[in-house]
């Protein structure tokens, strides 16, 4: 079957973006190969694998599981059904924790990233700030093993550990730690439609009502904190408020919330002065 013919009978199934998108990754074609050269012949072996890819796709597997990568920050990362999908809004969880760092002015400032998946914060953090230490845990041996492949693709120093939340970290001590935890009720109906149902469940939530895991972080982070550092966390549009009840009973000072682009509650976070 020719390039043009196949693209156009994909886009009656996915999106032709994602059709294209596809096309390349089995071809090894550019965009541009695709648009110039229309009358190519696909292989036998290339229709049989794209065929089962517009399959996966159109059941509502992410993209990016199909292509292996997915972008975050400029950067592409690897992704496989062991890690989250780094998201947009995420990107704002870096913005804010660089902005921290700055305001701290510290000559090395050790950071710490609670269920890091793919890496994708830590390593962006590594990368955007220097002279910064930074370490990062997931519960999952599979996600840190694609952490890690990531790191060392994007040439970041991060230290990575195997815990389940501050477990494996001992008395260390961090000047900003950062998370992106489950925060999906167990009960949302979400979590069966596309997209989501191929994720890790482990990442999505918590398996009750979508604090468990922030409440945990929240309650000891202090333990974990420099004086005057900083946690800041990642939640869902409706736990706002939770969220800043949970930093202020806990004992944090300067709470506050940022809305994502759609004008939801997004990213809490708190300073530890005591």
């Amino acid at each position: 079957m020719r390039l043009d013919h196949w693209l156009q009978a994909a886009r009656r199934r996915i999106d032709t973006i994602d059709a294209r998108l596809l096309l390349q990754q089995v071809t090894g074609l550019s965009r541009t190969d695709l648009i110039t050269r229309p009358e190519t012949l696909l292989t036998p072996a290339q229709e049989e694998g794209l065929e089962s890819l517009v399959a996966r796709r159109a059941a509502g597997e992410p993209l990016a599981y199909l292509l292996g990568e997915a972008g975050f920050r400029g950067r592409r990362f690897q992704v496989s059904p062991a890690v989250l999908v780094p998201r947009p809004e995420t990107e704002a969880l870096v913005d804010l924790a660089l902005a921290k760092l700055a305001e701290l002015a510290q000559d090395k400032p050790r950071v710490l990233d609670l269920g890091t998946g793919s890496g994708a914060i830590s390593i962006c953090l590594a990368l955007e700030c220097p002279v910064a230490q930074v370490s990062a845990v997931d519960v999952s041996p599979a996600a840190l093993a694609v952490a890690r492949a990531n790191g060392e693709a994007n040439g970041a120093r991060v230290c990575w550990h195997e815990s389940d939340w501050f477990a494996a970290l001992g008395e260390a001590r961090f000047h900003l730690i950062v998370s992106n935890p489950p925060y999906i009720h167990a009960e949302d109906a979400h979590l069966a439609g596309d997209g989501l149902r191929f994720e890790p469940r482990l990442a999505l939530t918590d398996e009750a009502d979508g604090l468990a895991c922030i409440r945990r972080i929240v309650a000891d982070a202090p333990s974990h904190l420099e004086p005057g550092g900083w946690l800041l966390f990642e939640h869902g549009w409706d736990q706002g408020e939770d969220s800043r009840n949970l930093l202020t009973a806990a004992g944090f000072k300067a709470v506050q919330t940022w809305q994502d682009l759609a004008g939801h509650d997004r990213i809490s976070a708190g300073q530890w002065l005591a």
